[in-house]
């Protein structure tokens, strides 16, 4: 199989308290990797998809197979985008950004406050299932988004910088209906100096 479960760089339980060990551990261990399967799965017989990156097959959505698009962008665009979060987190985190990204929210947004505001709308507003992003759009630009399901900005072209899993498995167990307080959680947690990384490579 080509696609494997990411290790996480923490414990479960190593952002507590704004995201549980429970939450953690089933969306990690269970939710991720039931995507990862079903990617695995869909990719069967496709020895050419098998072997470029996850992100690679979900950039370049419109060239896969019909017969098996629908699969890949909700399952691999689900191992992809759950790779991502977990990649942005981190134990005694959060805070304002500094560095490049920093500059870059303030000058793109006005404020770091202004941001903020910004990208817990988009998470708050997403309909149902979804995602919040900051990304770098085709312009070069600095932009918050939403998207649905596992959709991806990467198969609009855009680089993700930040991401924010508001589907309901990814809070309910703590913080039941009440996703802003998921989401004001959430800026705990956030790996600015990995954000950072992104952003300058």
């Amino acid at each position: 199989m080509p696609y494997q479960l990411p290790q996480l760089k923490y414990a479960y339980d190593a952002l507590e308290p704004y995201i549980d060990a429970k939450t953690m551990e089933t969306h990690h261990g269970k939710h991720h990797k039931a995507y990862v399967d079903k990617f695995n799965a869909a990719l069967e017989g496709h020895p050419d998809l098998q072997a470029q990156k996850g992100e690679h097959v979900i950039a370049s959505i419109d060239k896969v197979p019909e017969s098996i698009r629908s699969a890949v962008r909700n399952n691999g665009g689900g191992a992809v985008n759950h790779a991502f979060f977990w990649d942005v987190m981190a134990p005694n985190a959060g805070g304002e950004p500094a560095g490049r990204i920093g500059e870059a929210i303030r000058k793109e947004f006005g404020s770091f406050g202004a941001f903020r505001e910004k990208f817990s709308d988009a998470a708050a507003t997403q309909f149902g299932s979804g995602w919040a992003w900051l990304v770098v759009g085709k312009d070069g630009r600095l932009e918050v988004m939403k998207t649905s399901n596992q959709d991806s900005p990467l198969s609009l072209g855009k680089k993700p910088l930040l991401a924010l899993d508001v589907w309901e498995h990814a809070y309910y167990l703590k913080y039941q209906n009440r996703r802003p307080e998921y989401i004001e959680a959430f800026y705990h947690v956030i790996d600015w100096g990995r954000v950072e990384e992104i952003f300058s490579s």
